[in-house]
């Protein structure tokens, strides 16, 4: 069943390239890349796919507006999709700085003035 949906979707797309689909010339590509707006540009959703793991996919969806992400796993073997996260990024974004490692800002700043 999945070797007929994936036959299914290759055909697709195949027939869609057949009847006109993106024209491939690399000025044409890059008029249209260079003409289309960043994704979320317009508060719209952000979709990003994740690493491929052995049993599934992560996608990401960030929602610029609400300033919310959330992660979704796909599952190879059934398709069924998985909410595994989701964050309210508002005050992540307003942190000036986050590091575990290394010397905080002020740190450096000071070791700077004492030149």
């Amino acid at each position: 069943m999945k070797a007929a949906m994936l036959v299914a979707l290759a055909g697709a797309g195949l027939m869609i390239v057949a009847a006109g689909g993106p024209d491939c010339s690399r000025e044409a590509f890059a008029q249209r890349l260079a003409s289309q707006a960043a994704p979320g540009s317009d508060g719209g959703l952000i979709a990003l796919p994740g690493p491929i793991e052995p049993d599934g996919q992560l996608i990401t969806v960030i929602d610029p507006r609400a300033r919310v992400m959330s992660v979704y796993h796909i599952d190879k073997a059934s398709g069924k999709i998985a909410l595994r996260s989701v964050r309210n990024i508002h005050w992540d974004l307003q942190m000036t700085h986050l590091d575990n490692e290394g010397l905080l800002p002020e740190e450096i700043r000071a070791m700077l003035q004492q030149r």
